[in-house]
This record gives C-alpha cells, structure tokens and sequence, in this order.
C-alpha cells in the first residue's frame, strides 16, 4: 500500500511537474503578488499559481516518489517528506509576508488547500495506519 501510494503520488507530481511548462495548461496570473522569479508564471489550470521554481519543485517530489516507490522503507521515508514539507508549505501560505516563500515560489491561494490536502494524504500514509502496520511487521 504504501509502495503504490509512492508511485502513484510521485507520478502525480510529475505531470504537474511537466503539466506547468506547457503554455495553454497554464493561464496568465491574474491578482499574484510579484515574484523574484517570473519565468513560467501562471496558474496551472487555472487554478494553482506556479512558475518555473515551483515545477522544478513538483518534478523533484514526483521523482523521489517514483524512486522510493522500489521499497517500503523508501515509500515510508516519501511519505513522511512530503507530509511535513507540505505541511510547512501549507502555514507558510498562509501568511502575506511569506506567501511567495520569499519572492521565489508562489504558495497562495488554492495551492495552500492543495498543499494542506497532500500534507494529510502523505500523513496518513507516512504516520498513520499503514506506517504503524509496516513497523509491527518489521519488529515481528
């Protein structure tokens, strides 16, 4: 379960990942404070704002979890990053100061749901139920 949670994740990822440098997936912004960083700016259907950091973000996790999708353990370890990478991106976005993780990377809007959501699905999978029955069998 947590090896197809991985992959299926990781493989999510990365279309978004691929999804942002397409031109007509992606829409002009439209009210996005300013960022450092302007390449590939827009909202990804035309929903969640990214730019060409924020891809490049996506493509990494949708790797890694293709990657630890080989194992438990590296499903595991997946998991647990991006619960608490998305949970810190979630509260990070939250916040007006620091909404562009510092003019870099837009993480407002529908991304902090999206981010919170990602955040509780890897939680589950990295710290809940199936985490704590791939510990009992390790330690049987």
């Amino acid at each position: 379960m947590l090896r197809k949670f991985a992959l299926i994740y990781g493989a999510l990822f990365l279309l978004g990942g691929v999804l942002g440098f397409v031109p007509g997936v992606t829409q002009p912004p439209h009210h996005a404070p300013p960022l450092m960083v302007e390449a590939f700016h827009g909202r990804l259907l035309g929903l969640f704002t990214v730019n060409v950091l924020h891809n490049i973000v996506h493509l990494t996790i949708g790797v890694l979890g293709i990657l630890g999708s080989r194992s438990v353990s590296g499903a595991l370890l997946y998991a647990r990053g991006v619960a608490i990478f998305y949970g810190l991106l979630t509260v990070l976005g939250l916040f007006p100061a620091t909404n562009t993780l510092f003019g870099l990377v837009p993480i407002h809007d529908h991304d902090v749901w999206l981010h919170a959501g990602s955040a509780l699905v890897a939680a589950f999978f990295g710290f809940g139920p199936p985490a704590r029955a791939r510990e009992a069998t390790a330690q049987a």
